[in-house]
């Protein structure tokens, strides 16, 4: 199954969630976006609350609530920190966190810009973990059996923007800079300590090739220790990731330029394919204000 997030026409900015159809060409909506996160493993449980569509009649958008919290991990696996500036320095004992906000998450597809300020955009394969369940003070046992479900996401970044400072949030949040794929149930995905096959490929060339279960800090072990300061709700991200083959890690560094295609594809999750535009693209018409966009 693989779960979506729609804007019908003529039934005003609402995003909906809804199920994609396994050759893609149709939609079935479930329920409105907050009502689905209210309760989602109830909700796939019943028949669904909406129309049967086609998929080229709607608009896709990340089912993601407006004051979802997209907590990203860095530094995840070992190959990854020996690439970078963090080499020599001792694997700390907890993961490095950084934030998302809703509104740098984009869909298959869309089109991602390079900031004006930066020589391209690097990318990052990843995994994302979708909270299903309130998590307060929890064990790593009970935070994985409170994941709903995964995605495929490609945490593209600008890196001059993240090495301005020692934080790193101006680098992650540029516009449409985090395309994320559609979500399917954790019961279908199993752990993925199991170990699921990530590969990011530029133009066709494979840059990425890893597992998921040679990551550091596992997905129970992350959400335990963020649910000890803060509580995570229904509709929360965890982005777990990225390994080893960046660009910026290359000799000679490489990044992405307009008219480059991007794709990232993790077993049994799917693929997000995504062209790099130029920052004349950053405005679009017709975008809406972000409060409104749920994410999209």
């Amino acid at each position: 199954m693989r779960i979506v997030g729609i804007r019908r026409p003529g039934i005003g900015l609402d995003v909906e969630v809804a199920v994609l159809a396994e050759q893609g060409d149709r939609v079935t909506v479930l329920a409105p976006l907050a009502e689905f996160w209210a309760d989602p493993t109830g909700c796939l449980s019943r028949p669904p609350a909406g129309p049967t569509l086609a998929a080229t009649s709607v608009e896709q958008v990340p089912p993601v609530l407006p004051d979802a919290r997209v907590l990203c991990v860095g530094l995840n696996y070992l190959q990854h920190v020996a690439e970078g500036s963090f080499r020599d320095q001792e694997l700390p004992p907890y993961p490095t966190l950084f934030a998302r906000w809703t509104q740098s998450l984009t869909v298959d597809g869309a089109e991602v810009p390079v900031p004006s300020n930066e020589d391209g955009l690097d990318w990052e394969g990843e995994v994302v973990a979708w909270v299903g369940a309130p998590l307060v003070d929890a064990s790593p046992e009970e935070a994985l059996a409170a994941v709903f479900g995964y995605s495929v996401f490609n945490d593209l970044t600008s890196r001059r923007a993240q090495k301005l400072t020692s934080q790193w949030t101006l680098g992650k949040n540029g516009d449409r800079s985090g395309p994320i794929g559609p979500i399917v149930p954790a019961a279908e995905i199993g752990d993925l300590g199991q170990g699921l096959r990530l590969r990011t490929r530029v133009n066709g060339e494979t840059m990425q090739d890893a597992r998921t279960d040679q990551m550091i800090y596992s997905v129970g072990e992350t959400l335990s220790l963020v649910s000890h300061t803060l509580t995570l709700r229904p509709g929360d991200l965890l982005a777990t990731g990225t390994p080893s083959g960046v660009g910026y890690g290359r000799k000679p560094p490489r990044l992405l330029q307009p008219g480059d295609m991007v794709e990232v594809e993790v077993e049994r999750l799917g693929t997000v394919r995504n062209t790099v535009v130029g920052s004349d693209h950053r405005s679009r018409p017709g975008d809406r204000l972000a409060g409104t966009r749920a994410g999209g």
